[in-house]
């Protein structure tokens, strides 16, 4: 059963152009989000415009795709925003443009109030493993994501949004 099916979707915000997440963005990977409440989750198929050599996608995007998908297992499952303070990525097996990957993101670990140790997997249809990825994402209230400027009141508008229905 498709994750779409199975899973609760999280909405995303039209008013931005984010590379990963912005349905606007034509040039983007236009990532869509599920969650069962544990971890958050999304399928993607890279287009052939972001290839590295001959129909493999570039690492830069798989590791774009494992950070905004950690980026949202952050926000989501925390209840806070954040931004990737450090990314490691293993990259286990060549992912080709065009194909179906599924990621999956969760939180292993809060360090203290403003950091969360998350990992993310991104897996063929078959559920082989082609990379794996750990961060550590600062996070912040929405109030401090405000006064630094990280969020501004129309996108911390959107935020408050992904929690009206849980």
């Amino acid at each position: 059963m498709k994750i779409e099916e199975r899973l609760k979707p999280l909405p995303t915000s039209v008013s931005h152009n984010c590379f990963a997440c912005s349905p606007r963005n034509t040039a983007g990977l236009q990532m869509q989000f599920f969650t069962d409440e544990k971890a958050v989750f999304s399928r993607v198929t890279i287009p052939a415009h972001l290839c590295g050599w001959n129909d493999v996608a570039h690492g830069g995007v798989i590791s774009t795709i494992l950070d905004e998908t950690m980026g949202w297992a952050t926000m989501y499952l925390l209840r806070c925003i954040s931004l990737t303070q450090t990314l490691t990525v293993d990259f286990k097996k060549p992912v080709s443009i065009g194909t179906l990957m599924e990621v999956e993101s969760k939180i292993l670990e809060l360090k203290g109030k403003r950091e969360a140790t998350v990992d993310g997997v991104l897996r063929d249809t078959d559920g082989k493993v082609c990379a794996k990825s750990m961060g550590t994402f600062t996070t912040f209230s929405p109030a401090v994501a405000k006064r630094l400027k990280i969020a501004d009141d129309h996108m911390l508008e959107w935020y408050h949004s992904l929690f009206e229905t849980t």
